[in-house]
């Protein structure tokens, strides 16, 4: 048995880039989606949740009290544009391809491309009922930042992955 197997974290894959958490302040590919929140252009007191599916690229948009997003009308709205750059940031343009499986044979250089190559396939609307789920743990998110600094453990983290972790 390796060292991460007896081990309660696991290592932290680094960002590819620094993102700039103001617009796209939470991003994740989980549960066969890109999907995270993103900031309102025009006021400060909103966001969207976003979202698109891997393989049909099925797309959903809504703020966080479930109004549908305006922009997200026959395709994809500058919220899942944003999401796919920052995505892109955190991750690398190949990853994010490899689990939207937006690969084409020629080699997907940014995000802009990435998207080209959803957009390309017509995609709808998709199922936005995970939104509340995937505001919830931005919000969560949100409250490890509030805590105060310290060096003892704490219980409820004892399972968060830290970069010092062996492989």
């Amino acid at each position: 048995m390796s060292v991460w197997e007896r081990s309660s974290t696991v290592r932290v894959v680094p960002s590819a880039r620094p993102r700039k958490l103001a617009k796209v302040p939470f991003v994740e590919l989980a549960d066969g989606r890109l999907q995270g929140v993103v900031s309102s252009g025009s006021d400060i007191g909103r966001v969207y949740v976003s979202s698109v599916a891997a393989g049909t690229y099925a797309y959903a948009c809504s703020t966080n009290n479930n109004r549908p997003c305006g922009g997200a009308r026959g395709g994809f709205c500058n919220h899942i544009r944003a999401l796919v750059v920052e995505a892109v940031l955190q991750y690398g343009v190949d990853r994010v391809a490899r689990y939207l499986r937006a690969e084409d044979d020629a080699e997907l250089p940014d995000a802009g491309s990435v998207t080209s190559v959803m957009a390309a396939a017509r995609p709808g609307p998709g199922d936005s009922s995970t939104a509340a789920q995937v505001f919830s743990r931005f919000l969560r998110h949100l409250g490890y930042l509030e805590l105060e600094p310290v060096t003892a453990p704490l219980p409820e983290m004892h399972w968060f992955p830290t970069a010092g972790a062996v492989a």
